[in-house]
C-alpha cells in the first residue's frame, strides 16, 4: 500500500478519493512546514500547493519519494532538476484554477476603474468624507477599452473570454502562440504595450522573465495604464513599478504575487495608494480547490498505475 502525504490545505474528497484507490493518506496539512523532513522519508508520495517548498532538506530526506502532485499549475516550489535526476515523477493540474485566476485578474480590472479600493479604505476610516470622497471618485467604465495580454495561455484566454464579455478588445502576445479564437495575436510585445488601456501578465517566472516588466518596458506603455500580475512574483521589477506609479506612467499596479513573500514591510510598492494587493490567492476559490483536488488525486494514481 502506498504511503502519501498531503501537506496543504485541499479539498477533504483528495482523501476518499486516495483511500479508495488503496493509498494510505496522512493529512500533514496543520503540521509545520519544518517538521516535514522529520517523517517525509516513510513516504512513496506527496501532494502539495503553492505552500510547500519540494526542494532543500525536505527531498533530501525524501529517500522513498516517487511521485510529487502539485494541485495546481505553477512548479517553481519545486526541485525539478533533483526530481529528474532521481526519476520522481512530477505531476501538476494545469486547468484546475484557470478560472479562479481568470476572476481575480477580472476582479483587479474593474477594482482599478472604480477605485473600490480607496472607496473602502477612506470611508472605513473617516466615515465623515464620505461625500468629498464621492466628488474625489470620479472613474471610467471598461467598455470600449483594450485589454493587453502577455501571455495567452489558459488563464489568459479565459480572462480574454470574461472582459470581451464586457465590452472591452482584447489584444495579447505570446512568443509561443500566433493564433487564439479570442485574442487578436499581436506579432511583437510592442504592439500590446502601446495600444492596451489595461496590461494582464500570464507568464511563468524563470531566467528569461525575471524582471521582464522593467522601466524601460513600462514607459513604452500608455500613460495612465493598469498593470495586473496575478502570475508571478517577480516577473515584475517593483523598483520600477514604484518609479512609474509616481511618475504616472503606471495608473494602477494591481498584484496577487511578489518577488519576496511576505514582502518586506519597506517595500514602497506596499505604501503606494494606486496599488491594489492580494496576498497570493489566485487559485484559492472553493470550486477551483476542489477541481485541483480531484485532478490532483487522479494524477497521482495514474502516476502510480504507469510505474
Amino acid at each position: 500500500m502506498p504511503k502519501i502525504m498531503l501537506t496543504d490545505k485541499l479539498n477533504e474528497i483528495i482523501i476518499e478519493i486516495l483511500e479508495e484507490a488503496g493509498f494510505d493518506v496522512k493529512v500533514a496539512w496543520d503540521l509545520p512546514k519544518d517538521d516535514l523532513p522529520k517523517i517525509i522519508g516513510e513516504y512513496d508520495a506527496i501532494i502539495v500547493r503553492s505552500g510547500t517548498k519540494v526542494r532543500g532538506d525536505l527531498l533530501e530526506k525524501a529517500i522513498n519519494l516517487k511521485v510529487v502532485g502539485r494541485a495546481g499549475v505553477g512548479l517553481d516550489n519545486l526541485d525539478l532538476e533533483t526530481m529528474m535526476t532521481r526519476g520522481i515523477k512530477v505531476v501538476n493540474t494545469p486547468a484546475a484554477t484557470t478560472n479562479s485566476v481568470a476572476e481575480l485578474a477580472l476582479t483587479m480590472v474593474l477594482s482599478s476603474t472604480r477605485d473600490v479600493v480607496k472607496g473602502t479604505c477612506e470611508i472605513k476610516a473617516h466615515p465623515e468624507t464620505f461625500g468629498s470622497v464621492k466628488k474625489e471618485l470620479f472613474s471610467r467604465e471598461i467598455d470600449g477599452k483594450t485589454l493587453g495580454l502577455i501571455g495567452t495561455g489558459r488563464i489568459g484566454t479565459a480572462l480574454a473570454v470574461k472582459c470581451k464579455a464586457l465590452g472591452m478588445k482584447v489584444i495579447g502576445f505570446d512568443k509561443y502562440v500566433t493564433e487564439n479564437p479570442v485574442v487578436e495575436m499581436k506579432t511583437s510585445m510592442d504592439d500590446v504595450l502601446t495600444e492596451a488601456d489595461f496590461i494582464s501578465l500570464h507568464l511563468p517566472l524563470n531566467d528569461e522573465t525575471k524582471h521582464m516588466i522593467n522601466l524601460e518596458i513600462m514607459n513604452k506603455m500608455k500613460k495612465g495604464v493598469v498593470l495586473i500580475n496575478c502570475a508571478r512574483g517577480g516577473i515584475v521589477d517593483e523598483v520600477s513599478a514604484h518609479e512609474a506609479l509616481e511618475s504616472g506612467q503606471l495608473g494602477y499596479y494591481c498584484t496577487d504575487v511578489f518577488e519576496l513573500e511576505p514582502p518586506a514591510a519597506d517595500n514602497p510598492i506596499l505604501h503606494h495608494e494606486n496599488v491594489i494587493i492580494s496576498p497570493h490567492i489566485g487559485a484559492q476559490t472553493a470550486e477551483g480547490n476542489y477541481r485541483a483536488s480531484v485532478q490532483a488525486a487522479e494524477r497521482v494514481i495514474q502516476a502510480f498505475k504507469d510505474q
